[in-house]
């Protein structure tokens, strides 16, 4: 089958590889030429521009857009309507707030182009494991295409998941859910390494035994093994985690339906905290506990300091339970 793949990041340049292998015909583009060139070389027939991109195609076109989600999909989008025809299908491939799917449906189908959601998990190792594929659109669209879905797709790995939005949609959960997997991950591991067996106890060996039948068992722990056999204690790595996007909208999502998602939530909260470091919210608390209470602060150049001007008005009358101490 013929496709063209618009965007060769390290996932799309990937999947245009696995097709390949598929024996689909690809033609490949990309804002910057080094990577089109380097497709070339495996097979693809390579398009310098949108315009030689879309005119290597045979018509009823399929393009799929493998671009960061936002204003480049929408600007890419709008230089495409100008070129395609009637009966082509565009397919966005990135990780696009469903919302954005409805409204680019709704823009495109006047024109008699027709659209379709993927959401794509797989990351770097989708070329070797292939790809999950969360799809939403129209049903005729999907079957039609549903040759490149089963190729970049393990066994059973691809799904429609309904109209327009609904495969970005799912995609957006798995990916609130993997916030969440991630943070409880990354929480269990820095209790074993505080704890008084933490020097003994391997992380990778840790992490291998758990996916060897433990309830946590995933590919998660996988490459968690394979990190801390690279680097044990983790020194070459800054605790600053970025978010894509999909764990607010899901949070978002959970408001906008009354649902409650505490664990989703505080691991999106989690990656905003860990990039300031010394955060102005955890020194208000520090300096609180030691307003009422004495208890020890660290100054900024780490010296622990305890007592404060209102450390002396605690009121030690009446003992307070376990639970009152803050």
């Amino acid at each position: 089958m013929q496709v063209a793949i618009a965007g060769l990041g390290r996932m799309g340049i990937n999947m245009a590889r696995r097709l390949l292998r598929g024996g689909h015909e690809v033609v490949a583009w990309n804002r910057s030429p080094g990577k089109v060139e380097e497709i070339a070389a495996e097979g693809a027939r390579p398009a310098f521009t949108l315009e030689e991109m879309v005119e290597m195609l045979t018509p009823p076109r399929a393009v799929w857009l493998m671009l960061p989600a936002g204003e480049v999909v929408d600007e890419t989008i709008e230089q495409l309507v100008t070129l395609f025809s009637p009966g082509d299908c565009l397919l966005d491939g990135g990780n696009s707030f469903y919302r954005d799917d409805v409204r680019r449906k709704n823009r495109l189908e006047p024109l008699g182009i027709h659209y379709l959601d993927v959401g794509v998990s797989g990351g770097i190792w989708g070329l070797k494991e292939g790809y999950c594929l969360m799809v939403g659109g129209d049903h005729d669209d999907y079957s039609r295409l549903e040759p490149l879905f089963r190729t970049l797709a393990p066994e059973e790995g691809y799904l429609y998941c309904g109209e327009t939005g609904a495969g970005h949609f799912v995609k957006m959960v798995h990916n609130g859910i993997e916030y969440g997997m991630m943070a409880a991950y990354g929480e269990g591991f820095s209790i074993l390494k505080a704890s008084p067996y933490g020097q003994a106890v391997d992380p990778a060996a840790v992490a291998h035994l758990w996916n060897r039948g433990s309830v946590v068992r995933s590919w998660l722990l996988e490459l968690a093994e394979e990190a801390f056999r690279k680097d044990p204690n983790l020194k070459s790595i800054q605790g600053y985690v970025e978010d894509s996007g999909e764990g607010r909208w899901t949070v978002q999502q959970a408001i906008d339906t009354g649902v409650p998602v505490p664990v989703i939530a505080a691991s999106l909260f989690q990656r905003f905290r860990s990039r300031l470091g010394d955060s102005f919210g955890d020194k208000v608390l520090a300096a609180l506990r030691n307003e009422f209470g004495g208890h020890a602060v660290l100054k900024a150049g780490g010296e622990k300091q305890v007592d404060t001007a209102g450390a002396g008005d605690v009121r030690p009358a009446t003992p307070q339970k376990n639970s009152e101490i803050p």
